[in-house]
């Protein structure tokens, strides 16, 4: 290496393009007489007022350039393009585009294309009449993008080269699955990224809106980006409307018991009479907990009170140095205590129990674990929220678990615990047109203000996660699939086999869901041996399981035959309008419906009653 060489910031390329973008387009701006595209000719004002804009852009950008780059790279680093464009280099030579005949088919499909869609404007005297253009996609929704032929034009090519591409990838041969699959999703990321909508001077709407603003909304834009450049993440919501425990998070209860990994809140009751079995929620320890008790029309937690269960929920805390040490079998043990705990707090032989994404995953450990110890009826039914065991079929997710991968997510852990912002990034990758791209156009360019929305305050809180337990559960399980496989895996000193799991077990999964899929949450009905019943929810990984019956929103499908797949469960499906919530309500009465009087410690915190603090507690605070 000469005293030349150096390893550029990874910031680099996000710092340098943005700042000549600025320069190119707005320094002619500054020269008297010249041209906005759309109002004519320049007047000396205008001109000092688009060369003020250009200037107080730059400045904002320097500034931040500056004040960055003695700081160490953050979550946004991750979402650098130029990362899954290098994952995509290795296989885009052997792309059929190199051949003759695909280039001339390309070709003639593409000035059909041309010749259709300008046809529609009366353009290049053909007698082509087209009632719409060929491709709709939601991105270019708005009219301005289908009543000018140079935006219908750039809009539709890309719509159509995004298609070839993404069949391309399927033409390559030789190309073994988990690489196809790897490539696929490679390859939308960089379509998705390289969009016209995402381009200032090939979106219409941004266009417009610049010019009727004056430059102003780039402005704005522009402090947006760096806002979430400097926090590392991207803004979803205005956070300033939800409040812990008053806006959301808001169902009154106490905090019970606590140890170093997790608080047990225990809600308080709203009727006389409850079920004698309690239920305690094990939701993922990714996110926070509130995601069950968002607000009170929305919150699970406040509807399972309301029918009369004593209900108990897991609030994990977001990892730090000190848990770096932390593994699964932790989790596994936390989830038992916390059994345990209810049970000798309420004097009840078992518990209901309900697991959700990684949280039911280790809920089917536990499960196996306390059969195999002769200890299953501590629990008197399971529920499982969108949750794996069998990782065979577990989506995009499964792209980010080679070792290249493993290697890179280890490197991000120096003090043994991952950045909650690197999750955030990676779900927002699987959705990028909903989760990035939709934001970048809207709140960069835009300059819109954002909105007070809930469920995006949530998915952006992020928490932080003990990286021998991440890195052990992507192999063990995403990548090596070991928890199915009979004693491959043990935990706390059991080895673990599902087959002994004879729990009553009530299973549900979201039809377009695409972290959980569904056909892969469906494969926990092969290795569990008690009584099962699946349901399929409308919509996907969250608002699938956030369906109040007051919302009456999608639906859910039963079947009640024996169908030995999930294709033959969805051929047999019978759809039900609205929540699948009372459906789960009357199957877990049907387990035990005997009722006790709410009660003595029923009612967390009444005289007598030591309890540690209000709910939601500390840990959820904890960042």
């Amino acid at each position: 290496m000469t005293g030349d060489d150096h390893t550029p910031d990874p910031f680099t390329n996000l710092y340098e393009g943005p700042a000549k973008m600025v320069q190119a387009f707005f320094a002619p701006l500054s020269q008297i007489g010249g041209q906005v595209p759309g109002m004519g000719a320049l007047t000396p004002a205008d001109a000092q007022h688009w060369a003020g804009v250009g200037a107080r852009l730059q400045q904002l950008w320097l500034q931040f350039v500056t004040e960055q780059a003695a700081k160490p790279q953050n979550a946004m680093a991750y979402l650098d393009p130029a990362r899954w464009i290098a994952l995509a280099q290795g296989w885009a030579k052997a792309m059929p585009l190199a051949d003759p005949m695909r280039q001339k088919a390309l070709f003639d499909e593409g000035m059909a294309l041309w010749q259709g869609v300008l046809g529609q404007f009366g353009i290049g005297g053909g007698d082509v009449e087209i009632a719409e253009l060929p491709r709709q996609d939601r991105r270019f929704a708005d009219e301005r993008w289908r009543t000018h032929p140079a935006f219908a034009l750039i809009h539709q090519t890309y719509l159509f080269l995004a298609e070839r591409v993404a069949e391309m990838v399927d033409e390559i041969e030789g190309l073994p699955k988990d690489q196809r699959e790897k490539l696929r999703f490679a390859t939308r990321a960089i379509t998705e990224a390289a969009s016209p909508a995402n381009i200032p001077f090939l979106n219409p709407v941004v266009i417009e809106r610049t010019l009727e603003t004056k430059g102003e909304n780039l402005v704005t834009g522009m402090e947006h980006l760096l806002a979430d450049m400097r926090r590392g993440q991207l803004t979803h919501t205005d956070g300033s409307s939800f409040v812990l425990g008053e806006t959301i998070a808001s169902t009154p209860g106490k905090v019970v018991f606590e140890t170093e990994l997790f608080q047990l809140i225990q809600y308080s009751p709203v009727t006389d009479e409850v079920l004698e079995v309690p239920l305690v929620i094990f939701p993922p320890w990714i996110n926070r907990f509130y995601i069950l008790d968002l607000n009170p029309k929305k919150s699970f937690v406040r509807w399972t009170v309301g029918q009369g269960i004593t209900t108990f929920m897991v609030s994990w805390k977001s990892a730090d140095a000190s848990m770096k040490d932390v593994i699964w079998d932790d989790y596994v043990r936390a989830q038992m205590a916390a059994i345990d705990h209810i049970r000798e707090r309420l004097g009840v032989k078992a518990v209901h129990a309900v697991g959700y994404c990684v949280a039911g995953t280790t809920l089917a450990a536990t499960l196996s674990v306390l059969a195999r110890r002769g200890e299953a009826d501590k629990v008197k039914s399971a529920t499982f929220f969108t949750a794996q065991v069998d990782f065979e079929l577990g989506g995009d997710l499964l792209n980010f678990v080679d070792d290249q991968q493993l290697a890179t997510i280890e490197t991000l852990s120096p003090e043994g615990y991952l950045d909650g912002r690197y999750m955030a990034a990676t779900f927002n990758l699987l959705r990028g047109t909903d989760l990035i791209w939709n934001y970048v156009v809207n709140n960069y360019m835009l300059g819109e203000d954002y909105p007070a929305f809930d469920l995006l305050h949530w998915n952006g809180d992020t928490t932080n996660l003990p990286s021998k337990w991440h890195l052990g559960y992507l192999r063990d399980l995403y990548r090596d699939n070991r928890l199915v496989e009979q004693d491959a895996l043990s935990v706390d000193g059991t080895p673990i086999d599902l087959s002994l799991v004879q729990t009553p077990t009530y299973i549900q999964a979201g039809r377009e869901d695409h972290i959980a899929p569904a056909p892969s949450v469906w494969r926990l009905t092969h290795h569990f041996s008690g009584p099962l019943k699946f349901v399929l929810a409308g919509s996907g990984h969250i608002a699938g399981v956030v369906n109040p019956p007051e919302a009456q929103k999608y639906q859910y499908w039963t079947n009640d035959g024996a169908p030995r797949s999930f294709e033959d469960f969805v051929a047999g499906a019978t759809e039900h309008k609205g929540s699948w919530w009372p459906d789960w309500g009357g199957w877990l009465k049907q387990q035990d419906a005997k009722m006790v009087p709410a009660k003595g410690k029923r009612i967390p915190g009444t005289k007598g009653d030591k309890v540690i603090e209000d709910a939601p507690g500390r840990y959820v605070k904890i960042r």
